[in-house]
């Protein structure tokens, strides 16, 4: 079993809402506070739990109030990467800190037409986002959260006043952290800013995938409370359980024959589908009408690759309709290890069930290479490495 959260957004997100959905779900504030000492900004801010109600729902708001010696308006990516690895935290919920405030950064040099580097966080660089960030990072660690799923996104509506002046919702940086994970949006009809660039960067870098619920034993619900008062119940629902680890995973099986194009471009289209993450790419010769000889082309991939693989094979080949399925398929856990052979380094697959190695086979590139350079057989050194590796495990 493999403990899972899962974000229900109806109403947004933004980094205090998920700081109080992670207490209202038993994340202790004492803990929080203790845990974030070690970043040495805690003469910056004070933090206060409070229970309120939205639209008669109760919920958990966590306040930052930013003190007197909060007077770092402008901080640079480096400035806060310093502050986070001096700290003590544990490594995971360091890297996962970082990795939110890289993507942030990523965004924000992207709309404002400059580096990472040269980045001003204004707002999102404050005090309280830097706590909203590493807090959540701290919550998820402290309830052994392993994986993140979230529900599509709110889009909001209206302006906003911010450093740069009066923005559109969602302003800039949040729609690029939107389109950066093609995450599914909607407009729930509030004309409000309710994905913050905050919120936006934390389930872009953590969530797993967006969407529907997954398939879970629900154990415990955290609600976190936003700022405004909204026609909906301005709450994010944090819903934790458990999910039954399976050796099944669905992927998107996509065919179509093709008879009136050049075989160069569909060699340069198999590989091009590999390129964007297609799992496995063949073709097969086919009879079509007319006794006409054709290829079918199979491309199997993750549900959220289906619409850059389709047009992948519009623009580049002459068919005019694919088909689509959602299938199952059973599949084994896989790992990567290095075997030190006496030809070199050269890269293993493992393919295990239940802890159990049912099959390896070396990295061709890697044995080819070696090949080439001792020029002796590839199967000699195929066989090598399988001898060196099972030789190991006895």
């Amino acid at each position: 079993m493999s403990k899972i959260a899962y974000l229900q957004c109806t109403t947004g997100i933004a980094g205090d809402m998920f700081l109080g959905a992670l207490v209202s779900a038993g994340v202790p504030l004492g803990y929080l506070e203790k845990s974030l000492e070690s970043l040495n900004i805690i003469q910056e801010y004070k933090l206060q739990e409070e229970t309120v109600t939205r639209n008669g729902l109760g919920a958990t708001k966590i306040h930052v109030h930013l003190t007197s010696h909060s007077h770092h308006h402008h901080r640079h990516l480096a400035d806060i990467e310093h502050i986070i690895n001096q700290s003590n935290l544990a490594p995971q919920i360091k890297a996962n800190s970082l990795a939110i405030f890289r993507q942030l950064a990523i965004a924000e040099a992207k709309v404002h037409n400059t580096t990472i580097d040269k980045v001003h966080f204004h707002e999102v660089g404050a005090v309280d986002a830097i706590v909203d960030i590493v807090g959540t990072c701290i919550g998820l660690d402290y309830l052994g959260i392993e994986k993140l799923y979230c529900s599509s996104l709110p889009t909001g509506g209206g302006t906003v006043k911010v450093a740069h002046g009066i923005l559109p919702v969602p302003v800039p940086a949040v729609l690029e952290l939107l389109q950066s994970r093609k995450i599914p949006i909607y407009s729930n009809g509030i004309e409000k800013e309710l994905v913050t660039p905050t919120g936006a960067a934390i389930v872009a870098t953590l969530t797993e995938s967006f969407g529907q619920p997954p398939k879970m034993s629900l154990e415990k619900i955290g609600n976190g409370a936003g700022s405004q008062d909204l026609s909906l119940p301005n709450i994010l629902r944090l819903w934790i359980g458990e999910m039954e680890l399976s050796n099944l995973e669905e992927v998107a099986v996509l065919e179509t024959q093709i008879d009136d194009c050049n075989p160069q471009i569909l060699a340069y289209v198999l590989e091009e589908l590999l390129n964007i993450g297609a799992k496995d790419v063949f073709t097969q010769p086919v009879m079509m009408k007319k006794s006409r000889l054709g290829v079918l082309l199979t491309v199997i991939c993750d549900l959220d690759k289906i619409n850059i693989c389709e047009n992948l094979i519009f623009r580049e080949t002459t068919t005019l309709g694919i088909r689509r399925q959602i299938q199952q398929r059973s599949i084994l856990e896989r790992e990567m290890t290095t075997i030190k052979s006496k030809y070199g380094d050269i890269r293993l697959k493992i393919a295990k069930k239940q802890g159990k190695v049912v099959n390896i086979h070396p990295e061709y590139e890697d044995c080819a290479t070696i090949a080439r350079q001792l020029d002796i057989p590839i199967n000699r050194i195929q066989w090598e490495v399988v001898r060196e590796f099972y030789e190991k495990q006895t």
